[in-house]
């Protein structure tokens, strides 16, 4: 995900992408637990994506 298509988003839908990045990364962090990730590059790649709508939100000024 770019940051310019972030950029073109409400807060309100950042918040859900955010929810939904988090849900993510919560389910990729017990697949690495568990042993069954042959990717572990997505967990990189998703924690990447939660900094980059924090950026976006902040800068926005709608961060609760």
């Amino acid at each position: 995900m770019k940051a310019s298509e972030l950029k073109a988003k409400s807060a309100a839908e950042l918040h859900t992408e955010l929810l939904s990045l988090t849900k993510a990364q919560f389910g990729l962090r017990m697949q690495v637990a568990t042993q069954q990730m042959s990717n572990t590059s997505e967990v990189r790649k998703v924690r990447r994506d939660i900094a980059r709508v924090k950026t976006v939100l902040t800068e926005k000024g709608a961060q609760k």
